[in-house]
């Protein structure tokens, strides 16, 4: 696997983050963290559901799509502490991950398009693909734990909650959204970690161009000489002849 060309990991790699965090926004985006399931006996109604999202609630019929109470203010009074810490956790890990999007972007862009004889002036500002690469990695894997934890936390708080109260409480799709969101992040960490250990032996520095100057420039060092080249030039030419008695 050479650094020095665009490989199918590290494309792989940006599409299944750019998949990743399409799928985070979904579930932040989406009203249906929770559900509070109410029932009535009274058969002359129907029983309600209420959905909780991030930032909004609906209250729906049992067999209707409209919500009968559509709460958009529901950010500002949310009073599940899981929930509160899911509106801070997941925008953060979002930001996390498309800043490592655009270092992944930038290490292939820098890959395909830039000289493998870069300018000897600006060879101590260029940056190495590899370098880019390690370091989306690594904010890839930051980004799965910031959004992991607290959406696996959702699962425990809500028996937390139908033990507290009653067993209405139920978490929804976009808690299923979240975790399978954090586990396409760290494949691409995976795969991006991967790319890097099949480049770490060139000899490169860790943020530098893979080459630092140009071939030109390379010094080569002499190889050592045989004990026969030491030998003066009478010694090599001049052969000793031995007589036999």
């Amino acid at each position: 696997m050479g650094c020095r060309d665009v490989h199918a990991a590290t494309v792989l790699a940006f599409l299944s983050g750019t998949a990743s965090v399409a799928g985070l926004l979904a579930a932040v985006l989406l009203p249906n963290w929770r559900q509070m399931r109410l029932y009535t006996f009274n058969k002359n109604e129907r029983n309600v559901t209420v959905y909780t999202g991030l930032w909004i609630k609906c209250a729906r019929f049992d067999g209707s799509r409209d919500c009968v109470i559509y709460d958009p203010q529901w950010y500002t009074a949310v009073d599940q502490l899981d929930l509160r810490v899911l509106q801070f956790a997941l925008p953060l890990s979002m930001l996390t991950a498309v800043s490592a999007l655009f270092l992944c972007l930038i290490g292939m862009c820098n890959t395909a398009f830039v000289s493998s004889v870069p300018n000897v002036k600006l060879a101590k500002c260029l940056v190495n693909s590899a370098g880019c690469h390690l370091v989306a990695g690594l904010l890839f894997l930051l980004a799965c734990a910031i959004c992991l934890t607290p959406s696996i936390w959702v699962i425990f708080y809500n028996n937390y909650l139908n033990r507290k109260y009653e067993p209405v409480f139920s978490f929804d799709i976009s808690v299923f959204i979240a975790i399978a969101s954090a586990g396409g992040l760290f494949f691409t960490s995976v795969l991006l970690f991967l790319w890097y250990c099949a480049c770490k032996s060139l000899p490169s520095p860790f943020w530098q161009p893979l080459y630092s100057h140009a071939p030109s420039m390379h010094s080569y060092a002499s190889q050592p000489y045989s004990a026969r080249s030491r030998l003066s030039a009478i010694e090599i030419d001049i052969p000793v002849v031995t007589h036999a008695s």
